[in-house]
Order: structure tokens, then C-alpha cells, then sequence
């Protein structure tokens, strides 16, 4: 490429009054516009063209190099992105930056997830009840035999009604049975106790103190039936209580006609009966028949306050009525159940009754002065740790197995074992993105994890046996409706979250930390996300997968970070680059990283340098501002600019940060004296980048914020209007690139772009007001003025989307206002 000079405007000029400055080399897109008059032409460089003239073959030739540097810039320009091959296209950047601040807020919600832990409260005792939450005895089977008269009478003290348990009364007196489903802590057990301990107070039951009696699962409902029928001594008027085995491979539940059976004796002999069931695909028939009811969620404010004042009281027996110091703990704890500190400690919207009650021992173990306020936060923390641990702890102890007896071969069941930890696993990843999204994605890890439990045999799973139902009742979850990116808009969908901040990093790190053997399938898995087309699902990936390497750095950035960094697609690498951001959000990883970006922006491979470049633009992977400048600049200036559309889109990315806008701007004015062809090409294409930038692509601020209010605005349009003390350096960078040769072409068209942004399709006043800061400012001199009216012409007579008189008179005045303009100016544009 021939030598050529970039245009310079004077350093602190006063950009309202002209300058005499040298004009574009070239007036663009000349060899289109031969049918278009000579007043409309913009200015061309006659006063600086040479004394002697040159020759028809020396002109030509210029000619045909500054054709060849335009066309080179143009490629320059291009989106980094584009590149990805095959028909999903490149990916949409403003859904990516939405998705990877929606997985943020998610996974970190206001705690350090490296200090995330679980402390060693398994169980607790609060007054004369025992609360266990070790779920090592999640799977034990209940034994059968007489519920003792204390434990009743201890339940009927301590059980808070839900709302709706008069409903489930009246059902049970007039039906004798009722299938009662919830997932397991629910209170669905306490719940049928307190029924059955009411409906059978006053039977004949209570003669012999056993009128509320727990039957063996193994009997089944038939064997229950042959009971009350008398099988067993014939009681009357108890109350039996079943939780039917219906989770076991060979399990086969009730059919409506064994119910109506037991509902019969139950009759005959004066007698009730709860089956408690598991909400899921094997339970569904019985909840949807004649006697199934789900078990309405405890009042686990009410639980907790109960609980609380009961505490207090066993300290302070001598002050209940509330005359003295109880009076102010009881005061007191209310207040510090809901601070805010001690609620996001907590993370869960919904406490189950077993969580509350460790919840109020906590609350008045720091009220009675036992526990210091780190203590009860640290307790507080590990209610989800333990929901977590009671998920994933022996998920996999017991496989399916073949009827016994039976030799056919059987496809592996795994699949259905494995699809509730999948499902988990998956929204803690994928928490507020489209149920249709997270579904897939615990399916796809279904998948793996069959495989990695049971290479020898095809997973298989049934198609037509999903519950979304029982997916959110099992994982604590629940859906909204919300915004989804599809192909570039945004449309209403079904998204779905767990209930509760604390449930995602909880739900990560139990399987980090305590399931090696599952880290091989989550690998596999993430980066089979990393391939998803849809941002919503590879940016939030990213996002877990950073926070997984802090956990555990060697092992994530050799299975997870380095692997991808090299891949050869930018859809990888982007995943790359994110973790590395993500893991340099802790100050504990924040050297390790940069160290890392550092050594690929000098030495890497090419693959490298991109991912490198792409970490850099996030702004955390180097020590300042500058550092990340000088080391985007490397990676630009390198192999002859084969990597300057990335880089100047991440030096576009910089001038997002709150204190780096005033360092950028005064690094492209560098780049642009410097001698070297590659840094004047960085600073021209990231000149021209913000004005075809949108914030959106490029901003991590949540709507509120003075740029993040104007998503759609031009960045360069945004800065004008939100940071007006750089407006004077950006319309001088901008009148540089729209008065070098190389670049002039582009800048038209960019300045053509935000004109027509002031106007939008909606009828609002676009970016008008951006606008009317950046183009007086830009508009300086003569030559700019009759660029403009030549540009706004040429917009007039555009056969797409031609512009208006009006709309043209209007950006006129908006960029030259009148104490600016000759009369003759004044006459033409109204």
C-alpha cells in the first residue's frame, strides 16, 4: 500500500469555527454518481493538487491504489464475527452481552462464589424437635408400626396450617383415602400426620393408642387393603399412613381400581389412609385420579416466627407476655429476619419447613447472643449448600435393574435416573433463559452422564414422559414470562430460574467440589454448549464455566479454557475469552489471568491472540487501561493487520468502562500521528466503529444507566450526549477518518447511518439529541458543510429509503445552526 497521510485536525482547535484544513483526497463513491449535478458533488482537493500535472497512466494508477487501500480498509471494518461459517451465522452481540449480564447477576447475586460454603449443620435442635437435614437418610424407607402419642401430640403443638388444609380435612372425611403429592421437604409427611391425627382424635382408634399407624411400603396399596380388612387383627378407626415405593425400577403403581378398594374398607372399618407421593411422571396418574390432591406449600414465615418467639420463650420463660426483654428480642428478630443481609445469605424465596426451623434457631441463637452475626450469615449460607448436598449425594447409588428373572436384554435406563440432576444442573447453568433452552441442555447432559455411568450400554429415554410440572416442583424452580433474543429481536417466551440466588452457585459448586467423576461429562457438556448458536445459552455457559476454574483453575483452564481458546471458530473462543473474564472477576484468580492474556497477546498462536483480544475488551484482564490499549495494539499491528477487526472492536468495547473513555480517546489520537501504517489503520477502523456500534453490542450496564438507556443508540452518538466534555475529541477523531482517503468512503457511510438514526422507523426523536451535540462540533468548515449537503442530497435520492425535504432540512439545521451559516445556505435549506 502506498504511503498516505491521515488527516489531522488541529489538537484543541475550537471545533465551532472553521479551519483551514486539507480536504478528503478522493470525493467518495465518485464513480457512482455521474448522473448527479455538480452542486451536489462534495468538496474535491483541487487546491492541493500538484503545479505539474500528471500523466493519464500516473492518475490512473493512483487511482487504482487508493480504490485498492479504500477496499482493504473496508475489509478491515468488517464484523470480527462474520467469519463463522455454516448457516447460523455469526453471533448476535447485543443478545451475547444481555446473556452473559443475565448469567452474572445469576451466579454471583451479590456473593463471592469462591467463599460460597457448607458448614457443618446437618441437624439442629430446636426445643424438643429434631431437625435433620443430612440427606444421607433421604432415601432410607420408612418402617412400619404405630406413630407414637407424643410425636402426635409434639405435631399437633408444632404444625402450622397451610392454606387449603381444611380443603384436604373435608376431602379425607368424606373420601376415607387421598393421595397426597409434593416433593420431598415440602412438609407432605407433617402434613398427613396432622391429618390423620385429626380426622381419628375422637375414633376408636385412640382406645388402644395406636390410631395412627405408618404401613411398610413394600405391602403396597393391596397389602394395605387386606390389612384394614381385617388381615391384621381388624383395627377401626385408625388412620394409616403410605408412602408408596414407586421410585424403584420395578415399582408398579396403584391403579384406580386398587384405590377404590382401599377406599372401601377403609369404610367399612371407620378408617383413613394418606399416600404420600413424589410429584414426577410415575405419581402423575394417581394425582390426577378422583383422589389426589398436592400438598399446598407450608408457611414458612409464619414457621419461622413461630419457631422464633418458641426459642425466646424457653430463654425468657418468665416474660410471656411480653412486658420485658422479650418483648424487644421478639422485635428484634423480626427486624433481622428481613435484613437484606441475612435474606441474601439465605437465597431462597421459599424455606422449607425444615430450613425454616434452622433459620429461627439461627436468628435466636444470635438474638440470645450464642452465635456472632458472621456465624448466623455463615448458617444462614449453608440452607442452600445443604439442598444442594441432599440433591446430588448417592443421585446414582441405586441403578435400574431388569425384572428378575428375565434375560431379554433392556435398553439402559439411565437416562431417567440420571434426567432430575441433569435438570438441576442445567438452571443452575442456563437460570433465566427459555425453559425450551434448559430442557434441551438437560437432556443433551443426560445424555453424557449415561454414558459416562454406563458406557456399555444406549442411553435411551422415553419421548413422550417429560413433566415440566415435576421438574420445577423437584428442583425448586419456576417460570416467568420474559424477552428472548431470536434472530436479532427480542420476543416474549417462558423462562424459568430456581427460587432463590443462592440455588445456582450452590447447586455448581456440590458438583465441583464433591463429584469428581461428574466433572468429565459437565466438560463434555459445556463445551457442547459452547457450540449452541443461540447467546442465551453459550454466554451463560461461559459465564458457569469461569466460575467452575475459580473453583478449581488448574483443572478449568486445562479442560475447559485453553481447549476452546484455541478452536478454530469465534463462537469458542468467545466462550474462551468470557470464562477468562469471569474468573477475573475474583481478585483471588485476577494475576493468574492476566498473566495468561499477557503471554498469548505476545507469543500466541493466532487463535490465541483473538481469544486474548476478545478477554482484553472485557477490561479486566489487564492492569489498566493503557496496558490492555498496548497489548490490543500488538495483537492489531501484528502479520500485517490480520487481526485489526478484533482488535479495534475490543478497543470499541474499552470505551464503555467508566474511567477508560478519556484514555481511549486520547490513544486513538496517538495511533493516528503515529508513523506506522498499522496503528493509523487501528485508530481509523475503531473510529469508524463507533459510529457503527451500537451500545447494546458493546455495553455491560443494566438498563437505568445513562448509556444502557440508549441501546440503540450509535456509540458514538451515546458518548456525545452523555459525556459532552468528550465531544470536542471525538468530532475531531471522527473529522480524521472522514478526511483520510483510505477511510473516507466508510466514514460517509457510517455518518450516513447516524443521520438516518436521528429519524427511527418508531416516529420517536431517535438520536437527535446526541446528534445535536456531535455535529455542530463535527460540521466545523466549509468543506464539512458542503460534505453534509452533498451527503443529505444523496439521501434525498436514494431509492430505498429515500430521505424527506423535511427530514433533511431538519438534520441540516441540527448540524449547522444559523450563526454558522452563509445566506445562501440560509435560502436553500429553508
Amino acid at each position: 500500500m502506498a504511503d498516505e497521510a491521515v488527516a489531522e485536525r488541529p489538537a484543541g482547535a475550537d471545533p465551532q469555527r472553521p479551519q483551514d484544513a486539507p480536504s478528503p483526497a478522493a470525493p467518495p463513491r465518485r464513480a457512482q454518481r455521474g448522473d448527479q449535478d455538480a452542486e451536489a458533488a462534495p468538496p474535491a482537493a483541487e487546491a492541493n493538487a500538484p503545479d505539474t500535472p500528471d500523466s493519464a497512466d500516473e492518475a490512473a494508477e493512483r487511482e487504482r491504489e487508493r480504490e485498492r487501500a479504500a477496499d482493504r480498509f473496508k475489509g478491515l471494518t468488517r464484523d470480527p464475527l462474520a467469519e463463522e461459517q455454516g448457516e447460523d451465522g455469526p453471533t448476535d452481540l447485543a443478545a451475547a452481552t444481555r446473556a452473559r449480564r443475565a448469567g452474572q447477576k445469576l451466579l454471583t447475586s451479590g456473593r463471592d462464589f469462591t467463599s460460597f460454603d457448607r458448614s457443618r449443620i446437618g441437624h439442629a435442635h430446636i426445643g424438643d424437635i429434631h431437625v435433620s437435614l443430612d440427606a444421607r437418610r433421604s432415601g432410607v424407607a420408612m418402617r412400619g408400626g404405630p406413630v407414637p402419642e407424643e410425636e402426635l401430640r409434639r405435631l399437633r403443638r408444632a404444625h402450622l396450617e397451610p392454606e387449603g388444609y381444611v380443603r384436604l380435612r373435608r376431602a379425607l372425611e368424606s373420601r376415607r383415602l387421598v393421595v397426597l403429592g409434593g416433593a420431598p421437604g415440602t412438609g407432605r409427611t407433617s402434613t398427613a400426620l396432622a391429618l390423620l391425627e385429626e380426622v381419628t382424635r375422637n375414633g376408636e382408634g385412640a382406645e388402644d393408642g395406636e390410631r395412627v399407624r405408618r404401613f411398610d411400603p413394600d405391602g403396597g396399596v393391596r397389602g394395605l387393603a387386606e390389612e384394614v380388612a381385617g388381615g391384621s387383627g381388624g383395627r377401626r378407626g385408625t388412620g394409616y399412613l403410605l408412602e408408596p415405593a414407586l421410585a424403584r425400577p420395578d415399582a408398579r403403581p396403584p391403579d384406580e381400581m386398587d384405590l377404590d378398594q382401599l377406599a372401601a374398607a377403609l369404610a367399612e372399618r371407620g378408617s383413613y389412609a394418606v399416600l404420600v407421593v413424589t410429584v414426577g411422571s410415575a405419581a402423575n396418574p394417581l394425582l390426577a385420579g378422583r383422589y389426589g390432591v398436592v400438598c399446598p406449600p407450608a408457611p414458612t414465615r409464619e414457621l419461622v416466627a413461630v419457631r422464633l418467639r418458641e426459642r425466646l420463650e424457653e430463654a425468657h420463660g418468665d416474660d410471656v407476655e411480653g412486658a420485658g426483654p422479650l418483648a424487644g428480642l421478639l422485635e428484634h428478630g423480626a427486624d433481622l429476619s428481613v435484613d437484606p443481609e441475612v435474606t441474601e445469605a439465605v437465597g431462597l424465596k421459599d424455606l422449607r419447613p425444615a430450613e425454616a426451623e434452622l433459620l429461627a434457631s439461627l436468628l435466636a441463637g444470635h438474638l440470645l447472643g450464642t452465635l456472632t452475626r458472621e456465624e448466623l450469615l455463615s448458617g444462614c449460607r449453608s440452607i442452600a449448600a445443604v439442598q444442594a448436598y441432599e440433591w446430588f449425594a448417592g443421585a446414582d447409588r441405586t441403578p435400574p435393574a431388569p425384572p428378575s428373572g428375565d434375560r431379554t436384554p433392556v435398553r439402559s435406563a439411565t437416562a431417567s435416573l440420571f434426567h432430575p440432576v441433569a435438570f438441576r444442573i442445567a438452571l443452575a447453568v442456563l437460570g433465566g433463559a427459555s425453559h425450551s433452552a434448559v430442557s434441551a441442555a438437560a437432556h443433551l447432559l443426560t445424555w453424557e452422564l449415561s454414558v459416562q455411568s454406563d458406557p456399555d450400554s444406549t442411553p435411551s429415554r422415553p419421548l413422550f414422559c417429560d413433566d415440566p410440572e415435576s421438574d420445577l416442583a423437584l428442583s425448586r424452580a419456576c417460570w416467568d414470562e420474559g424477552a428472548v433474543d431470536v434472530a436479532g429481536a427480542e420476543v416474549t417466551g417462558r423462562l424459568i430460574f430456581y427460587r432463590g440466588s443462592a440455588l445456582p452457585a450452590a447447586v455448581l459448586a456440590e458438583v465441583w467440589d464433591r463429584h469428581f467423576p461428574v466433572r468429565a461429562p459437565v466438560v463434555r457438556w459445556l463445551r457442547l454448549l459452547a457450540d449452541d448458536p443461540r447467546p442465551q445459552v453459550s454466554m451463560r455457559a461461559a459465564v458457569a464455566a469461569g466460575e467452575l476454574s475459580v473453583r478449581d483453575f488448574e483443572h478449568g483452564f486445562a479442560e475447559l479454557v485453553r481447549p476452546l481458546a484455541e478452536a478454530p471458530t469465534p463462537r469458542r473462543r468467545i466462550f474462551a475469552a468470557t470464562a477468562l473474564d469471569q474468573v477475573a472477576g475474583h481478585a483471588s484468580h485476577r494475576r493468574a489471568v492476566r498473566k495468561v492474556v499477557d503471554d498469548w497477546s505476545r507469543s500466541g498462536t493466532a487463535a490465541l491472540r483473538w481469544t486474548a483480544a476478545m478477554a482484553l475488551g472485557y477490561g479486566r484482564a489487564a492492569g489498566s487501561t493503557d496496558g490492555a490499549l498496548d497489548a490490543l495494539a500488538r495483537i492489531g499491528v501484528r502479520d500485517d493487520g490480520s487481526q485489526l477487526a478484533v482488535a479495534s472492536w475490543n478497543v470499541v468495547r474499552l470505551l464503555t468502562l467508566p474511567e477508560g473513555a478519556a484514555t481511549v480517546l486520547r490513544r486513538l489520537a496517538e495511533w493516528t500521528g503515529h508513523r506506522g501504517a498499522e496503528y493509523q489503520d487501528l485508530a481509523l477502523v475503531t473510529i469508524v466503529r463507533l459510529a457503527t456500534t451500537d451500545v447494546d453490542e458493546v455495553l455491560d450496564d443494566e438498563p437505568g444507566t445513562p448509556l444502557g438507556d440508549r441501546g440503540d443508540w450509535p456509540l458514538l452518538a451515546a458518548l456525545a450526549a452523555t459525556r459532552p466534555e468528550l465531544t470536542g475529541r471525538l468530532a475531531d477523531l471522527f473529522w480524521t477518518a472522514l478526511n483520510t482517503a483510505r477511510s473516507q468512503e466508510v466514514a460517509v457511510d457510517a455518518l450516513e447511518d447516524l443521520l438516518r438514526s436521528a429519524s427511527p422507523a418508531d416516529g420517536g426523536e431517535g438520536t437527535r439529541p446526541g446528534l445535536a451535540v456531535l455535529l455542530p462540533a463535527l460540521i466545523a468548515e466549509e468543506h464539512d458543510r458542503r460534505r453534509l449537503d452533498w451527503l443529505l442530497r444523496r439521501m434525498m435520492r436514494d431509492q430505498e429509503h429515500p430521505l424527506t425535504p423535511g427530514q433533511a432540512s431538519a438534520l441540516w439545521w441540527l448540524a449547522v445552526p444559523a450563526r454558522q451559516q452563509r445566506p445562501e445556505e440560509e435560502e436553500r435549506h429553508g
